[in-house]
């Protein structure tokens, strides 16, 4: 069923004639706080209207306001807040609950944890998209972002790591066994040998090995170990024709992993057994020379440093094969075309699409050109905020598609703190002029 419509669209901020002795929000908390300053310069009716359209108009329970599900998760990635965290700091902050359209102030929580996961793939990542336009919108509209810095945007990519650890064949390849030989107890099909003692044993050993660097017994040790799991995939595969079609998929599954366990060497090597599409990126980094999760490619303006567009790309693309489809996005985003682009080294092709400058190191440039490239510094800072005020270094969510909701909410958040220490730049600075104003000598006229 249709969504709620928040308390502040329901026209609820009158008082009622039996509840005189509960204020408004209004009534009590600061209205230049920074929270309320971007409450009241997002359009959120639009998107409330945007997303009437995507309930059916069937009978059921109605589903919680889309301003208020929406304002939360924007509030989670601006702070830095778990689901559970959100909900426990949303019932003591009044600012919050503005935020999200109430009208009064709320003692209970507004919904369950586990609702804010449904809602983000609800939403999806058009949702996120038209909510980061929404948010250029409200920066264009009070000054923050000047309408020319659109057309001029640096772009650089990132690894977004997953939340694995650290993976080693024999840790995969003894999570698998325990997957496996559950599976079969689990259907009722006869197991010869489990390899419930030896398995265990045989991971700690080889360990052990890569510590001491003895590499030729760990290797010995390795092929023990997955040949043992490959007699029990066989001992699976000869009962297959037992399992029903469901069960099929499922063990399907099993062998396929342990085929990707098994050939090392190609491009979809399996790094967890959780998360299948987790890819191992090398960016030459001295402390980390790798890492395993998603490379995120991110735009930002050149002048003011908002992001404009952010996407997550499997398989480790090159970086220049993507510089088309993320300008594409920046451009979706804001209605702008873009005419210069500013990029590091990896971004070198002759194969780009787009009619824009791209502008980096090794080609001939004039004094303008010169100026800006040295502005595509700024977004390094940019990424390193997100990874450490938000959810950029590590995503939690599953799968390719909460990589890309994830990444979008990052971006959300990182523009809504900037937004933020913009209004807390103005406040400051009327706050100066109005001291400077009253302690200022008064001028006495002599005659």
């Amino acid at each position: 069923m249709k969504p709620k419509l928040s308390p502040r669209e329901a026209k609820q901020t009158q008082r009622e004639f039996f509840q005189t002795t509960q204020p408004l929000l209004s009534d009590f908390i600061d209205m230049k706080h920074p929270l309320v300053k971007m409450a009241d310069s997002l359009q959120w009716d639009q998107f409330d209207q945007y997303w009437q359209s995507q309930f059916s108009t069937a009978g059921g329970p109605k589903a919680n306001s889309a301003r208020r599900v929406a304002g939360m998760l924007m509030l989670k990635h601006m702070d830095k807040l778990s689901d559970e965290a959100l909900v426990a700091a949303w019932v003591s902050n009044p600012y919050y609950q503005y935020f999200c359209g109430e009208t009064h102030f709320q003692h209970r929580i507004p919904v369950d944890p586990a609702t804010l996961g449904r809602w983000r793939k609800r939403i999806g990542e058009e949702g996120f998209e038209w909510l980061i336009s929404d948010v250029l919108g409200s920066a264009l509209r009070i000054g923050a972002v000047q309408p020319e810095s659109l057309a001029h945007v640096c772009v650089d990519s990132t690894v977004m790591e997953k939340n694995i650890t650290h993976p080693t064949d024999s840790k995969l390849w003894e999570a698998l066994r325990l997957k496996i030989v559950g599976f079969m107890r689990g259907h009722r099909l006869s197991i010869r040998r489990s390899y419930n003692e030896r398995g265990p044993r045989m991971a700690q050993q080889i360990a052990r090995y890569a510590h001491a660097r003895q590499f030729k017994r760990m290797r010995k040790l390795l092929k023990e170990q997955r040949t043992m799991i490959m007699r029990l995939v066989r001992e699976l595969q000869r009962q297959w024709h037992t399992l029903n079609p469901l069960a099929k998929t499922n063990g399907y599954c099993l062998i396929d992993q342990a085929d990707r366990l098994r050939l090392p060497n190609r491009r979809e090597k399996l790094y967890s057994l959780h998360e299948p599409k987790v890819d191992c990126i090398s960016k030459g980094k001295a402390h980390k020379r790798y890492e395993f999760g998603t490379k995120v490619s991110v735009a930002t303006t050149q002048t003011e440093g908002f992001v404009v567009g952010i996407r997550s790309y499997g398989q480790n693309p090159y970086d220049g094969h993507t510089l088309d489809d993320q300008l594409q996005q920046v451009e979706t985003i804001s209605g702008t075309a873009v005419k210069t682009v500013a990029v590091d080294l990896g971004y070198r092709s002759k194969h780009h699409l787009t009619t824009a400058d791209v502008i980096h190191r090794g080609r001939k440039l004039d004094a303008e050109q010169k100026q800006r490239l040295r502005r595509r510094n700024a977004i390094e800072a940019i990424i390193g905020h997100m990874k450490q005020d938000d959810w950029l270094g590590r995503c939690y969510l599953k799968g390719p598609r909460g990589d890309a909701i994830n990444a979008l909410l990052c971006g959300i958040g990182q523009n809504l703190r900037f937004l933020r220490n913009y209004w807390l730049r103005r406040l400051f600075a009327w706050i100066f002029a109005s001291c400077r104003e009253i302690l200022s000598p008064k001028r006495q006229n002599f005659v």
